[in-house]
């Protein structure tokens, strides 16, 4: 079950209780009803291409996927930006260009 952290309204007491997604907010500690929902966090979300390989890859396995990725990336923004602007800002997107 997920743990959820509150805050009384009334008296302002901060507390944690677990309990499923679609129960109903627990009371404070103290007898009181009205309480709120705390976001202390967000979740971590792996974007681009931490979240397409694994923690353990290897280097070459990273390059690979530098490989792999890094031209997909490119036609994007050429498609965005244009190819001047890439050539110009984004040299190590040139690299594997061949004339």
């Amino acid at each position: 079950m997920p743990r959820y952290d509150y805050r009384c309204t009334t008296c302002g007491e901060v507390f944690e209780a677990r309990h499923g997604f679609d129960d109903p907010a627990p009371p404070c500690p103290n007898g009181h009803a009205t309480v709120e929902r705390l976001i202390t966090s967000a979740p971590s979300m792996l974007r681009g291409m931490a979240a397409l390989t694994s923690k353990n890859a290897t280097k070459e396995e990273l390059q690979d996927k530098w490989a792999e990725e890094t031209p997909k990336l490119r036609k994007k923004l050429v498609d965005k930006l244009g190819e001047e602007t890439v050539a110009k800002h984004g040299p190590t997107l040139n690299m594997n260009i061949k004339p």
